[in-house]
């Protein structure tokens, strides 16, 4: 498989504080990684970087062969939570075709081309049979699927999500990443997924990218979800624990939690 994303020797700091340093990162195109890491590890200002929003210190970024500026249109990126569309008069319909040309200034035009485009990503996303609601009233898992579809505008290459299983239900949970997962089969798009949470992710995961301690590790999970390498990167005592098929993440001051990862 050819690269998707090439990370070498990536540093982001603001002042004095140092937030990543020396990151290298080798994804294949078509790869589904699940991105892991305590709050304020750096996992958001690792995807600012991505999408071309923060330019990074020290180090470099290759996306498909191209810096992240440039790379942007093949990037599709679903941000966590809702962004302010919760209470929105807005049918999801609308609410997806309003991001179609995003980049361009000035309201959308309807075309032929952009109604396609928009039936062609609430169709993929399952959207369809409630695209004419108002996004307001849709339920948690409908909604992050109308917010998927918008980050399918386009035909991207990568896939960009921050975050969504937050505040959904386990169930929903489930719908939602196994509909990520028929994306990805579809159109052979590399999935960079944002969790606190690897349990669910387990079983649709290529690798591992699993940041903490200013580092991070990329691999599969037995090579970086093990007491040794968490150790290393949190430069503190850690444990796993593996029990019935799950993950968990133990101190060795006594506190468990799920792999989520130690917040």
């Amino acid at each position: 498989m050819s690269a998707a994303l090439l990370i070498s020797d990536l540093g982001v700091s603001f002042g004095e504080t140092t937030v990543l340093s020396g990151v290298n990162a080798e994804i294949r195109a078509g790869e589904f990684i699940g991105v892991f890491g305590p709050n304020g590890a750096g996992k958001t200002t690792l995807m600012r970087c991505l999408l071309g929003t923060l330019r990074p210190s020290q180090g470099t970024i290759s996306i498909f062969g191209q810096g992240p500026v440039k790379a942007s249109r093949e990037i599709g990126y679903m941000p966590q939570g809702n962004v302010g569309f919760e209470s929105t008069a807005l049918s999801a319909r609308a609410l997806v075709h309003a991001a179609w040309r995003g980049e361009k200034w000035g309201v959308p035009w309807s075309t032929r081309e952009s109604r396609a485009e928009v039936d062609r990503v609430l169709e993929i996303t399952q959207a369809s049979t409630y695209a004419d609601r108002p996004f307001s009233v849709l339920s948690g898992g409908e909604r992050q699927r109308v917010m998927l579809a918008q980050a399918l505008l386009g035909q991207p290459k990568m896939l960009v999500l921050d975050e969504p299983l937050a505040s959904l239900d386990p169930k929903n949970q489930a719908l939602l990443i196994e509909c990520i997962a028929e994306v990805k089969r579809a159109m052979n798009a590399t999935i960079l997924f944002v969790a606190h949470d690897m349990n669910p992710l387990l079983h649709v995961m290529d690798r591992v990218f699993y940041i903490a301690g200013g580092g991070a590790l990329l691999g599969n999970i037995d090579q970086v979800v093990n007491s040794e390498s968490l150790s290393h990167l949190y430069k503190f005592p850690i444990d796993v624990v593996r029990a019935h098929d799950r993950v968990f993440i133990v101190s060795r001051e006594g506190n468990v939690t799920e792999a989520a990862c130690c917040d």
